[in-house]
């Protein structure tokens, strides 16, 4: 075995993103940046008002207040996304709306709560000093400055950043493939009549809701315990698909096939068993280049072994520099231990409050119920076997 460290590092040093994809920027939230993105143009194009009011030559107003109101003449009105033929002089005002270019001759914008109008003149009751209320050129973005670097994840804003930088299309890493084959003469689809020694596949829909809640596409089988079938099941999606997750049979029971049949099928053995609990029988591998992670069958090692390892390694499969789940830090609640000669994870409940955030261990009473209740996992490092109530830890947020 090795240690989970190991492990992590040789997931990751063994996958390489996919090729890139050109998609509409609207669409683009969630992917991976492929490219370093430029602006194409200024943003603003050119100075604008933020409010509306009028746009003023500032020492006209300078000692303008409600005791000594200062009276100026009404050019006319512009409003955003128009033009204005002339230009602002000394004693004249332009009634400006917000967004609107600020006009020549004008040096600020006085908001419209100090002022008021008859149509035919300003009344000013404040100043308002050089640049006050303009938005000037190129202030939000400028053309040609780095906007992000490849590798990034593209959240909504940042989408909006780069549509307002004059993007219609970007290039992002393509979104992985993923075939998940459950293992096993008791396992059933969802929804099948259930007889006696049967078992539903919970595994294989829960990892199937992991892959989708991160935009992977996903198809799903299940397959008995016999080598014949295992071989082209895997040899079949293989060829459809990015990579495998597989269900099942990944320890070394007389039916626990999986690993085997890969073997003889002459894949890239990376790694089998890990010092992790639970998840510790995990295998990774590569078959014609595409990854291939053999989970565990019991549902808290299946599941801990693919958000610890396998998910990691299908993130960075779509481009992402830093893969893995979110994390924060925590104050534990209750005393763990774990085991000095390897890595455990405990499952517990995030508790946020006024005073911060507390992470509650869950005691294992029934396996689905507790893997139901997690929001947050931590980690007991190898070499570590106590950590005492109290402690500021790192977790991993589930929800």
């Amino acid at each position: 075995m090795i240690s989970f460290k190991d492990a992590y590092q040789r997931t990751l040093q063994n996958i390489s993103p996919l090729e890139a994809e050109g998609v509409d920027v609207v669409q683009a939230v969630g992917r991976i940046l492929e490219e370093d993105l430029f602006a194409l143009v200024d943003s603003p194009t050119v100075h604008v008002s933020l409010k509306d009011g009028y746009a003023i030559q500032s020492g006209d107003i300078s000692t303008a207040s409600p005791s000594h109101p200062i009276s100026l003449k009404l050019l006319g009105t512009i409003s955003a996304g128009n033009h204005w033929e002339g230009e602002v002089t000394q004693g004249t005002a332009l009634r400006i709306l917000s967004g609107a270019p600020i006009p020549p001759g004008a040096q600020a914008v006085l908001s419209e709560e100090f002022a008021s109008d008859d149509g035919q003149t300003v009344t000013a009751t404040n100043h308002s000093e050089p640049g006050r209320n303009i938005l000037h050129k190129a202030s939000d973005i400028q053309k040609g400055q780095l906007l992000e670097s490849s590798g990034t994840q593209l959240s909504p804003t940042l989408v909006g950043l780069i549509a307002a930088a004059g993007h219609q299309h970007v290039n992002v890493y393509r979104k992985p493939k993923v075939a998940i084959i459950a293992t096993g003469d008791e396992v059933i689809a969802p929804g099948e009549p259930l007889s006696e020694g049967k078992v539903y596949a919970s595994n294989l829909v829960t990892l199937r809701a992991w892959c989708d809640q991160f935009g992977m596409k996903t198809s799903t089988s299940i397959v008995v315990d016999q080598r014949d079938s295992l071989r082209l099941e895997l040899v079949q999606q293989i060829a459809s698909h990015d990579a495998i997750l597989t269900s099942g049979g990944a320890w070394k029971g007389d039916r626990d096939l999986i690993v085997g049949v890969l073997d003889e099928l002459g894949w890239q053995k990376i790694y089998h068993r890990v010092r992790i609990g639970p998840g510790k029988a995990i295998a990774f591998g590569k078959y014609q280049e595409k990854p291939i992670f053999c989970l565990p069958g019991g549902p808290p090692s299946n599941h801990m072994a693919f958000l610890q390892l396998a998910l990691p390694g299908l993130q960075r499969l779509g481009g992402l520099q830093e893969p893995g789940l979110v994390k924060m830090t925590a104050q534990l609640d209750e005393t763990v231990r774990g085991m000095k000669s390897w890595t455990q994870f405990i499952h517990g409940e995030l508790e946020v409050s006024q005073k911060g955030t507390t992470f509650h261990p869950i005691k294992p009473k029934s396996r689905l119920q507790m893997m139901a209740q997690t929001s947050g996992i931590m980690m007991i490092p190898e070499g570590i076997e106590t950590i005492t109530r109290g402690t500021m830890v790192l977790v991993q947020r589930i929800i």
